[in-house]
């Protein structure tokens, strides 16, 4: 049985994008099972920032392009502003999600925000990005327009709010273990495996005896 890895994130956040580059080496020849789960740090009509303010600048020149660096990240400010908010674009994920798309669509729009410096709040933009994943583009469209999956988006946010009371990303829920913040390939795996291990020794064999019919 495979661990689950759920990774509460937001578009807009740096680290998140930052931090698929540990997580895709650490899962690599493992037994788990990855799910990208929305999380909005400023919902919709909070004030999102401006990239051009001094505490972006401040933020991304201290940590975000060293931490990058570290990573081997390729990673720009996004000139867009002021920032997009994410509820399309996690409408889109839970649309892609069903068509057993959702990792892909979500790196890729980390990537045309974070790399492209792709307006990822606009309709337009991330229909284009739908079709590039072989996605239905009329379709994917109408369901933003619609709002057809605004209430699977609302049940996801109530889940990261209230359920697993998820209070910043990223935030990595590893079989039993909750990580806050990034983390090194090295701590990663060191956590995956203890899961893997754990749920060895969880199996419970109590009970267990062969008949005539067989055994269970």
């Amino acid at each position: 049985m495979p661990v689950k890895i759920n990774v509460y994130s937001d578009y807009v956040c740096p680290f998140c994008f930052i931090a698929e580059a540990p997580l895709e080496e650490a899962i690599k020849g493992k037994d788990v099972e990855v799910e990208w789960m929305p999380f909005e740090l400023r919902p919709y009509p909070a004030e999102t920032l401006k990239p051009e303010g001094d505490y972006l600048q401040s933020t991304w020149e201290n940590s975000v392009y060293p931490m990058a660096e570290h990573f081997g990240v390729k990673i720009v400010l996004p000139r867009v502003s002021p920032q997009p908010y994410t509820h399309l674009a996690f409408e889109g994920y839970q649309y892609a999600k069903e068509l057993g798309k959702g990792n892909v669509y979500n790196q890729r729009v980390l990537t045309a925000f974070f790399q492209e410096e792709q307006d990822i709040g606009d309709i337009d933009v991330l229909t284009k990005l739908a079709g590039e994943l072989g996605l239905d583009q009329q379709e994917y469209r109408e369901a933003l327009e619609t709002r057809k999956y605004k209430d699977s988006h609302q049940k996801a946010l109530e889940h990261a709010y209230q359920e697993a009371s998820i209070q910043a990303v990223p935030t990595f829920i590893i079989g039993e273990t909750e990580v806050k913040g990034m983390r090194s390939k090295a701590d990663l795996e060191e956590i995956i495996d203890n899961e893997l291990s754990k749920q060895k020794k969880e199996f419970n064999f109590e009970g267990m005896v062969c008949g005539p019919d067989g055994c269970s």
